[in-house]
């Protein structure tokens, strides 16, 4: 490994341990009338050899769906960014002819000055193409692609389940990728195999009949039910009501708290403000989905208790799915990289300037 290779990289773990494991102390305001309610955040962008590094492009992308802001670095390499409200920001640092910076999550606080360590942009590969701003929307579409590559045992599709606590909100667009990859992997058709095959051994919609012809008709209505509610309850209504469809896996604390916490989304989903709410998007879709299947499944089984059916075979077996999104598929998944752990233990602050 070249030395500004080596250089680069103990930047990154240096810049990573300072941001996300240190906390610090926070003067206290002179009096109450001039607390500052305004933030700032500010650092310094050099390459390996120490050169600082001009009008280079720094996004900061705040997590909880507010608009982007980009400045550019100084011709000494510094840049600051003033008058932020307080939240949960990402930096990304572009420039012609380097790697692409990508910090890890940074607290502001009210009234804080922020200084970040030394950023060090090692120069980029000749074949590797520069984007000059990462916006919120490439960050979510950077996390999507990541999480497509998620399957437990190697096998079973675990796109849903983000491990990024705060991961950036996905868009209508992003939303029904998701879905129609969801839908269409060969595992799911397996597990509709499954369930056609368990409602025709128990007679279920006896008037399907027996055979392959039965079999046939309980495997299309289950695959047209998973569908039907995941298009309309994992992306028309999410972006309605700008919900998220994932599962965010939690990690940290208690056994019984994570349980609950697991069994709740069965009932409440993060809004695109990072915030909980009451899960909209998820049982209307269950309820549009039992409404659907009342033009195909047979006529005996037809009304309202169709739908009654779908909405609590919903809810329930999102509780179960969600428990084991908790407690087993983090363990049998590849494709998670190490630093995707859940919600963290301790909100990550940046470090103020020391007195002087």
């Amino acid at each position: 490994m070249h030395a500004s290779r080596v250089r680069a990289l103990l930047s990154a773990l240096l810049f990573s341990s300072l941001v996300s494991g240190s906390l610090y102390a926070q003067a206290l305001p002179d009096a109450p009338s001039q607390q500052k309610t305004h933030s700032a955040l500010q650092g310094h962008i050099i390459d390996t050899n120490g050169a600082p590094v001009a009008d280079a492009y720094v996004t900061l992308v705040n997590a909880k769906g507010a608009n982007d802001q980009v400045i550019h670095s100084a011709a000494d390499g510094t840049f600051l960014f003033n008058n932020l409200d307080p939240a949960t920001v990402r930096l990304t640092v572009t420039a012609a002819g380097m790697e692409t910076f990508i910090s890890p999550e940074i607290r502001l606080d009210a009234g804080e000055t922020g200084h970040i360590p030394e950023i060090i942009l090692p120069i980029a590969p000749a074949n590797t193409e520069i984007s000059v701003v990462a916006t919120q929307e490439q960050v979510a579409q950077a996390q999507l692609n990541a999480a497509l590559h998620q399957r437990a045992l190697g096998v079973l599709p675990n796109f849903y389940s983000s491990y990024i606590w705060d991961a950036a909100p996905l868009n209508f667009r992003q939303k029904s990728w998701l879905a129609f990859r969801s839908t269409t992997d060969p595992a799911e058709f397996a597990v509709i195999a499954i369930i056609a095959g368990v409602e025709q051994k128990r007679g279920t919609f006896k008037d399907y009949g027996d055979g392959a012809e039965g079999y046939g008709k309980r495997f299309g209505a289950a695959y047209a039910d998973v569908v039907v509610s995941r298009f309309f309850g994992s992306a028309v209504f999410p972006s309605i009501f700008r919900q998220d469809p994932r599962y965010f896996y939690m990690g940290s604390g208690s056994v019984r708290h994570r349980a609950l916490y697991a069994m709740s989304t069965a009932f409440i989903q993060k809004g695109n403000s990072g915030h909980f709410q009451p899960a909209y998007s998820r049982i209307l879709g269950s309820v549009v989905a039992g409404a659907v299947s009342n033009l195909y499944r047979p006529d005996n089984n037809r009304g309202a208790g169709l739908i009654f059916r779908n909405v609590g075979i919903g809810i329930g077996g999102h509780a179960v799915v969600s428990l084991v999104r908790e407690f087993v598929l983090r363990k049998v998944t590849s494709g998670i990289p190490d630093y995707e752990q859940g919600k963290p233990v301790a909100e990550i602050t940046v470090a103020p300037p020391a007195k002087k």
